[in-house]
């Protein structure tokens, strides 16, 4: 064996005996997680580590699980390092501990079927231990699944924009939802992009709270229509903001507060105040690294966020109204089935050509 090779070999023998305890605090006391592979890089451009992203999730437990806990999520594991495939993981795996929760959601094909439930520290650091990197939380809570208590949009940078653009669609968002009677937080989504949340309260299903999703973009559009769209094919956005009003359909998620994204420099998607923002902030200087610093210093902006719920009846209204002059519904995302009132499922240009 070559001794470069052998010096491999043996590197990856060590990393896969090796491994770590942590003690992590919670509501039932002191668990110790066990961290196995503690020094395998994830972020192999930042050098950010497995038991540096386990010791990240309980430096921010708090902020978290206050956006992120009590709800039903999805983790987006990975193999390797972020730079290789992933995938997700709905249903509780083989092996999740006893003391982990989950909930019965029903899917858009009607399927019904348990998904996991972060309520803890440790729970999160079980998901690292997962090789979890992006925690995707549903936006209702788990006693009431089909009913969300938030209102989210996807800000969404088409090619030719960037992140100042999404900041002033951002802007222009909140001045939409608080017409509407609707309190609007922002984070970085850890990328290019912004999400919008508004608070609400749970008293409509999917569908309604979409529909309100889209009359809030549809109305933004008309007014700089130069510079954002709600064009779900992409050959009709051009450069401009998409708003991106299919992350309200059931079983449609985002990365949630203070996850990790799977983007070199191991970048958070991080909340943020309007005047932060207004400010200048820049999405890229949020990491699993300096977040933590951040919370200890300024605090969490979205603390006490749903003490701000509102109704979207003002938004349904618009809804209402469109549909009087004609705008219907829009095309839902590929996997779900058919909808009623929804247009052809085809892309503009290849529909010109049958």
């Amino acid at each position: 064996m070559l001794p470069d090779l052998r010096s491999r070999v043996d590197t990856l023998r060590f990393m896969a005996s090796e491994a770590t305890t942590i003690e992590v605090d919670g509501p039932s006391g002191v668990r110790e997680m066990r961290v196995s592979s503690p020094s395998r890089v994830l972020w192999p451009e930042a050098g950010v580590t497995k038991l540096e992203l386990a010791e990240y999730l309980v430096a921010v437990a708090g902020p978290f699980l206050e956006a992120n806990g009590d709800r039903a999520v999805s983790l987006q594991r990975y193999g390797g390092d972020v730079t290789g495939e992933s995938f997700f993981s709905k249903n509780p795996p083989k092996g999740a501990p006893q003391w982990i929760r989950s909930v019965v959601v029903t899917y858009p094909s009607s399927r019904t079927h348990p998904q996991l439930v972060l309520d803890e520290p440790a729970a999160m650091v079980w998901a690292a231990q997962m090789n979890t990197v992006v925690f995707h939380a549903w936006p209702s809570r788990a006693e009431r699944s089909d009913f969300p208590d938030q209102l989210r949009i996807d800000l969404d940078p088409q090619p030719g924009t960037a992140f100042a653009e999404a900041r002033s669609a951002a802007f222009g968002m909140r001045d939409v939802l608080a017409e509407a009677g609707l309190s609007a937080y922002v984070k970085t989504s850890g990328n290019r992009g912004l999400h919008c949340y508004a608070p609400i309260r749970p008293e409509h299903e999917f569908l309604d709270v979409r529909h309100a999703v889209i009359a809030a973009a549809r109305e933004l559009e008309r007014r700089t229509p130069e510079t954002v769209t709600t064009a779900w094919w992409k050959e009709l956005r051009g450069e401009r903001v998409f708003l991106d009003y299919n992350q309200a359909a059931r079983d449609r998620t985002i990365a949630g507060a203070y996850s990790p994204r799977p983007l070199p420099l191991a970048t958070v998607s991080t909340p943020v105040s309007w005047d932060e923002l207004e400010a200048g902030v820049d999405p890229q200087a949020f990491t699993v690294r300096t977040v933590p610093g951040r919370l200890a210093e300024h605090g969490d902006p979205w603390a006490g966020m749903h003490e701000s719920a509102g109704s979207i009846d003002v938004l349904l209204g618009w809804w209402e109204r469109d549909l009087a002059d004609g705008l219907g519904e829009l095309p839902f995302p590929p996997d779900y089935p058919k909808m009623p009132g929804e247009p052809p499922r085809v892309q503009p240009s290849r529909a010109r050509n049958v």
